[in-house]
């Protein structure tokens, strides 16, 4: 495309002028101005190139402009471009399908919605109307979206100024790095936590509770990949205690993790979990288009068979997501995309990033799978105090200048570039990464 420094100029004016952002103070906002974008790379109006480890919100997982998405998108735009959820649609279905082979045998049916809260709004729903219960539980270290019932299951700052839901409560999970437990060894602090939530679920009343909501990795929190038996441990609880478990996989599910769902990849590792109910939402088609959903097993559904499901969307499977579905669902198949965040994640970015920690004591600690990677930073590694914003700020702006889009949360540096990330790229962008944390030194 032809670019153009003034139009850079005219998309910040009116963003400034016209449009308020979500999560932030607007008279301090300076936002970046991204012109295109292509692959793992996107760039501003002035001609710069950024590697985006970022993924926008960690959702680019099939790259940016795949040809393939963007020719699904057109093609059904030809046909059909809205339709009824009420209706029979072919894009629909074919989505659905598509969907339920990558989950497993163990589920049916999909609910589709705009985006991952109302997934999640959807799943808290289903198990309520299935247990007859009310309560939901969930992590302290978590976020669920933006909506009613999802942000107040959310534990993090978010939840507070929100908290108009009723009957959700909120837990310790693991983290090992900053344990809540006083544990040593990753085996301790899964055993622990699995205690505290259990006697969490007593004091609550077992009876009162629904569902247990976990995302099967804590992203924003901190990609807190969960120690061994952890899940397994959880999914034990919820069968003893007759409680819907639902993992949310907005974030972590397809690829990103290095696996179609997060709960996959881990069980290759030998914590082998199924939960009851699924959601998902902006991986399944890397937010080229907005969509969401539930993924449902039949013995949920089935309880529908005769009884309403008091619940829907105008734009409930939208058959331009739809498409953006069945495109990117297919190409990230063909091209073998899942295997190569695996691959990156073991072979490039895992060893990579070790390398970096042993090399800079600013990096406390390296958790992650496939393209789904945070380094916790510290102004101490004895204390594992953590990085002050202001030099966080100092090493944003150094990646940047040195052409790296990065994403931070809190003291962390999230690294988790599409999932078509090459060996060459990573390369690039971990020598990066080294030149940024040599030049950023912490204060005495």
């Amino acid at each position: 495309m032809n670019l153009s420094p003034e139009d850079g100029e005219l998309a910040y004016e009116l963003d400034r002028a016209h449009v308020f952002h979500s999560w932030s103070a607007q008279a301090a906002l300076t936002p970046m101005v991204i012109a295109g974008g292509l692959g793992s790379t996107v760039w501003d109006f002035d001609g710069n190139s950024y590697l985006d480890f970022s993924s926008q919100l960690i959702n680019v997982n099939i790259g940016h402009q795949h040809p393939a998405v963007i020719a699904a998108i057109q093609a059904q735009a030809d046909i059909l471009t809205t339709v009824a959820p009420a209706a029979a649609n072919l894009a629909r279905g074919q989505a659905a399908q598509r969907i339920l082979e990558r989950a497993g045998e163990q589920f049916s049916k999909v609910f589709f919605t705009n985006g991952g809260a109302d997934a999640n709004e959807n799943a808290m729903r289903l198990a309520r109307l299935y247990t007859g219960r009310d309560k939901v539980l969930s992590m302290y270290r978590s976020y669920h979206g933006n909506t009613g019932s999802a942000v107040a299951a959310t534990g993090d700052w978010r939840r507070v100024p929100n908290e108009y839901a009723r009957s959700h409560v909120h837990f310790f999970g693991p983290y090992a790095y900053r344990s809540e437990f006083w544990s040593t060894t990753p085996e301790e602090e899964s055993s622990r936590a699995l205690h505290h939530l259990e006697r969490v679920i007593q004091a609550e009343g077992s009876q009162s509770i629904a569902a247990i909501l976990i995302e099967t990795i804590p992203g924003t929190a901190g990609i807190l990949v969960p120690p061994p038996g952890y899940l397994a441990g959880v999914r034990a609880l919820a069968d003893k205690y007759g409680i819907v478990l639902i993992f949310d996989e907005v974030m972590c599910g397809f690829g990103r993790a290095g696996g179609w769902f997060a709960f996959q990849a881990l069980a290759e590792q030998g914590d082998v979990v199924v939960p009851d109910l699924i959601t998902f939402a902006k991986g399944v088609n890397s937010g080229y288009v907005p969509v969401g959903g539930v993924i449902i097993p039949p013995f949920i559904a089935e309880i529908f068979d005769e009884r309403v499901f008091p619940g829907g969307l105008t734009y409930s499977g939208h058959p331009l997501a739809m498409a953006s579905i069945i495109g990117a669902l297919d190409a990230m198949k063909n091209e073998g995309i899942v295997e190569n965040a695996a691959r990156i994640g073991r072979d490039v970015l895992g060893p990579g990033l070790r390398a970096l920690a042993s090399k800079h004591e600013v990096i406390g600690e390296v958790r992650g799978l496939g393209v789904f990677w945070a380094l916790d930073l510290v102004a101490d590694p004895v204390t594992r105090e953590p990085l002050s914003l202001a030099v966080i700020g100092r090493l944003k702006a150094k990646l940047l200048s040195l052409g790296l889009l990065p994403i931070f949360a809190d003291n962390r540096l999230h690294v988790v570039p599409p999932c078509v990330v090459t060996d060459e790229e990573c390369a690039r962008a971990l020598a990066i990464f080294d030149e940024a944390f040599a030049a950023v030194t912490v204060p005495a």
